[in-house]
């Protein structure tokens, strides 16, 4: 990682966070996806946390005064990606297609398209720009992009339960940021796709892609956006499931206070044994999140991201921990 001169926590502007005073809550869920089990009670410290995940305009302005160059924008090492095709091999990222019809939903590619010069600033492609979309949050950030932000703005990013205890609102237990109710198609309080993924996108929330942060109500913590319009990065390697095994990668003895995953041994993608790239979880589902394929605009939802990718539904928002910025 490159080095910048960052903000100290003496200098940091609190005005657009919000002070998470810390307590117990039920991290995890039983009634979705495996990799949310099991449910357990967990206990973060206190912590300031963005209101807004990270938009356009603010990267922007990180990139213009230290001449960082994001992953998307570098050549690709072949030996990292082998039996990939030469031409895949440049600057580029992976972008979302609408589809024409139902696709085989165990197929990604069938949405998902590598497109070289796509970038940050080219979130689209060549040829695109960021014109109307500089509140919008920031997409196509790998995790050493979010790393580099964070820590030159003088923050850092969440662990999992951080950000899982943040975006309940208060709520504990409850499936979606809001209770437990999934209201998307009645009355939308997020951005994600209502309709069948991924050609029939019904627009009831009035987006398609990413909506400028805070185009929602924000939850009880008054955090927007933290359900849909982008997945965000956290700190955690990522691993199958989060009971006892998972101390084998963590700091401690305990899953149960601060718990945070610091070692990648597990994370790796046991499909792609070729592709030795590890992965971190990233939380909150996107504007491409729908109940037929991918019901994740929730607290204890979970998925692996390789650190080396970034996609066009995928952002970051920052922490201060409370002890840091004091």
């Amino acid at each position: 990682m490159s080095d910048y001169t960052v903000t100290t926590t003496s200098q940091l502007d609190v005005e657009d966070m919000k002070l998470i005073a810390g307590g117990k809550f039920l991290m995890g869920s039983e009634k979705f996806y495996p990799e949310e089990k099991p449910v357990r009670e967990v206990t973060v410290s206190g912590f300031y946390i963005d209101k807004f995940t990270v938009t356009n305009e603010e990267y922007r302005k990180f990139v213009d005064e230290t001449g960082y160059v994001t992953v998307a924008e570098r050549p690709l090492n072949p030996k990292d990606y082998p039996g990939a095709l030469p031409e895949l091999l440049v600057p580029g990222a992976l972008v979302f297609r609408k589809t024409n019809g139902p696709v085989d939903l165990t197929n990604y590619f069938n949405w998902w398209e590598w497109r070289p010069g796509t970038c940050w600033k080219h979130p689209a492609g060549p040829g695109t720009t960021l014109e109307g979309k500089e509140q919008h949050p920031v997409v196509h950030v790998a995790y050493e992009d979010a790393e580099t932000y964070a820590k030159w703005v003088g923050k850092e990013l969440p662990t999992e339960a951080e950000w899982e205890f943040a975006s309940r609102g208060g709520l504990d237990g409850k499936s979606f940021t809001w209770g437990d109710d999934d209201e998307q198609l009645t009355d939308p309080k997020a951005n994600t796709w209502q309709g069948e993924f991924p050609h029939q996108n019904l627009l009831i929330d009035k987006y398609e892609g990413t909506a400028p942060v805070g185009s929602f109500a924000p939850n009880g913590f008054g955090l927007h956006d933290i359900a849909g319009n982008v997945w965000e990065w956290t700190s955690d390697w990522y691993v199958p499931t989060l009971d006892e095994s998972a101390n084998k990668v963590k700091t401690c003895c305990t899953t149960n206070i601060d718990p945070r995953v610091v070692l990648p041994d597990k994370s790796y993608d046991p499909c792609q044994p070729l592709v030795k790239v590890p992965r971190k979880v990233i939380k909150g589902g996107s504007h491409l999140c729908a109940p037929n394929y991918c019901l994740r605009y929730r607290p204890a939802a979970r998925q692996p991201q390789m650190i080396d990718t970034g996609m066009s539904h995928l952002g970051l928002r920052c922490i201060v921990r409370k002890n840091e910025s004091q």
